[in-house]
C-alpha cells in the first residue's frame, strides 16, 4: 500500500504514459479530455440543434468510459489513497499565500477554502471568478483544438508543431496568470 500512497518514480510513471500514449497512437485514438465533450454533447442530442455535432458516436464512446475512468480514479485517490499530512510549502510561498488572503495553504487539501469552501459561495466575487474562469478554460481549450493534458501529452509525443505552440501558450499564460492577474484578483 505505501507503493501507492508514494510519489511514483520517473521510471515507472514515464514508461507507463510513454505505453499508453503508444497504445493510443496505435489504435489511433486520441488522448485527451476536452474532444470527449463534444461527444457528450452528441450523445445527448445536441445534433438537433447544430450539424456541428453529427458524429459517429460509436467511434468515440470509448472516450466517455475514459474520462468516466478519470472521475473514478480521482475519487478513489481522494478518498483512500491520499495522505493526511499537509502539503508540503516553503514558509515564503505559505506567506504569499497569506498575504493574498490564503490563510490556511499549509494544511491539508490542494484547494484553498477561500475559492472553494462552503462560505465562498456567499461571496458573489467567488462565484463570478469562477464561472469566468470556467469560460476561459472551456473557450480556450476549444479555441485551441485541445486540452492541456491532449496538447502537452499526446501532441508533443507525437511532435505536432501545433501542440508545442499551445503548450508555450499555456506557459505564457499561467506564468502572467500567477505573476501578474492573480495578486491583482486576490
Amino acid at each position: 500500500m505505501d507503493f501507492l500512497l508514494q510519489p511514483w518514480p520517473w521510471y515507472i510513471a514515464g514508461p507507463s504514459i510513454a505505453l499508453i500514449l503508444f497504445l493510443n497512437i496505435f489504435f489511433g485514438k486520441k488522448f485527451g479530455v476536452s474532444s470527449n465533450l463534444e461527444t457528450m454533447c452528441s450523445a445527448l442530442g445536441a445534433s438537433k440543434w447544430s450539424s456541428y455535432f453529427n458524429i459517429k458516436l460509436s467511434e468515440k464512446q470509448w472516450g466517455l468510459v475514459f474520462v468516466l475512468g478519470i472521475a473514478l480514479g480521482g475519487f478513489v485517490s481522494s478518498t483512500y489513497l491520499t495522505q493526511q499530512e499537509g502539503i508540503a510549502l516553503s514558509t515564503e510561498t505559505v506567506k504569499e499565500l497569506s498575504d493574498l488572503g490564503f490563510h490556511n495553504a499549509d494544511q491539508n487539501g490542494m484547494v484553498p477554502p477561500e475559492l472553494f469552501g462552503s462560505n465562498s459561495w456567499h461571496s458573489p466575487k467567488t462565484i463570478l471568478l469562477l464561472i469566468v474562469a470556467g469560460f476561459c478554460i472551456g473557450f480556450g481549450s476549444r479555441y485551441a483544438g485541445g486540452c492541456t493534458s491532449g496538447h502537452a501529452i499526446t501532441g508533443l509525443s507525437s511532435f505536432q508543431l501545433p501542440s508545442l505552440v499551445a503548450v508555450i501558450g499555456f506557459f505564457i499564460g499561467g506564468l502572467t496568470m500567477i505573476w501578474l492577474l492573480f495578486p491583482l484578483i486576490f
